[in-house]
């Protein structure tokens, strides 16, 4: 049958008007029923099985019927088309709601199984599924439909003798039962840490299930004798009391015996006793009636009803010698204590049936309201816990997270107000850089809307382009990851880097142009001014922090000097250098001259480059081509410092700007200029187009006594509208 008429069939089944007198559950077996019939789950169970299953786990922990319906129908639903809207319409809302949000976790788990390829990644998948159950218990019926999926599962394959992945029997282990623990389930947290124990340690789980089949029919003896003398003792003693044997849990006596390198003799709750009262007062009457009676084991004393455990669990727990010296376990808790320990805030939840303002869509109407309130506010107080937990025992980086489906239901966690475009680089970079729309869900959504868990989102790109300058505005919240915001900047520096190499290399080839050196290879050349390659040489010059000069002296090589011109060096300099105020350190007098790649001025510190034949050039320490030359020729350094010039001296400074090009703007600057009473010499434009749109690039030659008048004169540059940046080369 196709499958569009098994779900009319399906849908005909639970009219209204002809199922009145059947149950909720008994109305969602017949409408899951032809869908399921024959279907085999992924895990290769009968599909309608399994839901069967389900339902008589929720069944025996008291969930509603509603949520025993849940069971089948999130199974259905794997086989209509538009499920969410043909459950509400057949069920209602809040079905429609549950087998939506419970559906997205299935997917969630498959993908996580599928991603786990070594111990890293299964680390965090499992990190991912614990965060994604916390994430969806906005409806905590969907929390418990998945233990009860997962216990169910865990069954069928210990009763159909089939290996369960480990996988699986991990994440069951690792994630489900400390979830259960954590909701204080403990029917559901023993029996899947059993099951689990035994797919993933089945040499251990056989060694402990002999140990105790073999003194069972003794030790089974020994628990009645106990059991039938304690509430003989208790019954003389007038309180009223029900003593009953403790279920033997595998994997709790061998942690036990792993963890604390016990022998299966010591371990003291494989023989343990649970007495429950009516009231707190008679637990402690029956405490100090057991302790006067047997002799209690020291420090195996705990009282969880005055400081209960963390998930709300209250009991006194004690450990006394029966009459043969036998260590023996008793708990002792009231009927509700009871109650909370077998299922936990599962027994408080109020999804029972009809009222108003309920949770997730279910009320409880009277007397159920405050008890909804109350039930949730404590079952949100113990998946926080376990949450908290669960971190503090992962990596870091998982806190404040959303997770989200590619098509492919994989599985990208991103930051809280994560947006489609930190979706795409967290894909690829290149994704990111060509994204250009989203569908969230199937719908077209802006770059900038943040995501929220569970959301399947696919991005829409360009062949070729790169990111919008706007996504790095923090005012547009297009990025809430900086891992994505670090990848935008690093296309833009890489952008702005080719800009400049642009630049350099057009300005060293039109150098090799006038030089009539064509034909010279560039990266010889740049190896010869002592650069690992081109690209490095050129790099520099477009930043200009690098001469031209130097590249002229390499092709323009002085002649060998001869012994009169270096007697010159000696000589007492010029008024012209004198005029510098510069001095040479332990000479009298040397002709000096200051350097135009970066031109010192009083106070810069300097160092002197003994040049040949034209004295010694005055650099600043940090200039770049000096640090080239001293590179290759060390020798020719030499120690100089600023002596007393005229005070009249004037010494020349180059300042760059840039600024957005406009209409006015050198004017604007020049004003600048005049208002501090600075000389300028010279000028230098340049109009590029980079990522701010078309920009000026200025060098302007000033003259200043000393530098420093330049805080004041560049602060007033920046004033100046447009101005983006105003510094001495």
């Amino acid at each position: 049958m196709a499958l569009a008429d098994l779900q009319q069939e399906a849908e005909a089944r639970v009219d209204p008007e002809g199922q009145a007198a059947l149950s909720d559950v008994q109305r969602a077996r017949v409408f899951a029923q032809p869908l399921l019939d024959g279907r085999l789950l992924d895990t290769g169970e009968d599909a309608l099985g399994h839901a069967e299953g389900v339902a008589a786990i929720l069944a025996g922990l008291g969930a509603a019927h509603s949520l025993q319906a849940a069971a089948y129908l999130i199974y259905a639903a794997d086989f209509i088309q538009k499920p969410d809207e043909v459950i509400a319409r057949a069920f209602g809302d809040s079905h429609g709601a549950m087998v939506t949000h419970t559906r997205k976790l299935v997917q969630i788990q498959r993908a996580a199984m599928k991603a786990q390829v070594g111990e890293d990644s299964s680390a965090q998948q499992t990190e991912r599924v614990r965060k994604m159950l916390l994430a969806f218990s906005k409806d905590l019926r969907v929390v418990l439909l998945r233990l009860a999926s997962r216990l169910q599962t865990l069954r069928w394959h210990a009763s159909a003798k089939r290996p369960c992945p480990s996988a699986l029997a991990r994440e069951s282990l690792e994630v489900f039962a400390p979830l259960a623990n954590r909701l204080g389930i403990w029917q559901i947290k023993w029996e899947l840490e059993d099951l689990s124990f035994r797919f993933l340690y089945p040499d251990e789980y056989r060694t402990i299930a002999r140990l105790l089949d073999e003194k069972r029919v003794e030790r089974e003896a020994g628990v009645l004798a106990f059991a039938q003398g304690l509430q003989q003792l208790l019954h003389e003693s007038h309180l009223n009391a029900q003593v009953q044997g403790r279920p033997k849990h595998l994997y709790s006596i061998w942690r036990k015996m792993h963890g604390k390198r016990l022998d299966f003799s010591q371990v003291m709750d494989v023989r343990a006793m649970r007495v429950i009262v009516p009231d707190i007062p008679q637990c402690y009457a029956v405490l100090a009636r057991i302790h006067e009676r047997f002799v209690p084991v020291d420090g195996e004393f705990d009282d969880y009803i005055a400081k209960p455990k963390p998930n709300g669990y209250q009991s006194l727990h004690t450990v006394v010698r029966d009459e043969l010296g036998r260590a023996v376990e008793i708990q002792i808790r009231t009927q509700a204590m009871h109650e909370h320990a077998e299922f936990g805030v599962a027994a408080h939840w109020a999804y029972k049936e009809a009222g108003t303002k309920g949770y997730a869509g279910v009320a409880a109407a009277g007397a159920f309201e405050e008890r909804v309130a109350q039930a949730r506010k404590a079952v949100l107080q113990q998946l926080l816990a376990w949450e908290r937990e669960a971190v503090d025992q992962a990596a870091p980086g998982f806190e404040d997270r959303i997770y989200v489906f590619t098509p492919q239901a994989a599985i990208v966690d991103l930051p809280v107000g994560g947006t489609a475009v930190d979706f795409a680089y967290a894909l690829h970079t290149n994704l990111g850089h060509r994204c250009r729309g989203a569908r969230v869900d199937g719908a077209m959504v802006t770059l900038n809307m943040p995501l929220q868990t569970g959301q399947t989102v696919e991005i829409v790109s360009v062949r070729e382009g790169g990111p919008s300058l706007d996504w790095l505005n923090p005012e547009l919240h297009y990025l809430a990851s900086p891992r994505s915001r670090a990848k935008v900047r690093a296309w833009f520096n890489a952008l702005e880097q080719a800009q400049t190499i642009a630049r350099g290399r057009d300005a060293v080839e039109r150098l090799l142009q006038r030089e009539g050196r064509t034909a010279l290879k560039l990266d010889e050349l740049a190896v010869q001014l002592g650069f690992k390659a081109a690209n490095d040489l050129f790099e520099v010059v477009g930043k200009d922090e690098y001469s031209l000069r130097n590249i002229e002296q390499l092709l323009r090589p002085a002649a060998a000097p001869k012994p009169e011109d270096e007697t010159l060096l000696l000589k007492r300099s010029k008024s012209e250098g004198a005029g510098s105020g510069v001095l040479v350190v332990g000479v009298d007098s040397l002709l000096t001259n200051l350097a135009r790649c970066c031109r010192p001025a009083p106070p810069d510190a300097i160092t002197g480059y003994v040049t040949k034949g034209r004295g010694v050039a005055i650099h600043r320490r940090d200039c770049s081509s000096l640090g080239h030359m001293a590179r290759q020729q060390p020798e020719r350094l030499i120690a100089v410092e600023w002596g007393t010039a005229r005070s009249d001296a004037l010494f020349p400074l180059d300042l760059q700007v840039e600024a957005a090009d406009r209409s006015g703007l050198l004017r604007d600057i020049s004003e600048v200029f005049a208002r501090e009473k600075i000389n300028v010499t010279g000028v230098k434009t340049q109009s590029l187009r980079d990522r701010f749109g078309v920009s000026a690039h200025m060098t302007f030659t000033v003259e200043v006594g000393s530098t420093h008048r330049l805080p004041s004169v560049l602060q007033g540059l920046l004033q100046v509208p447009g101005v983006r940046a105003a510094r001495r080369r």
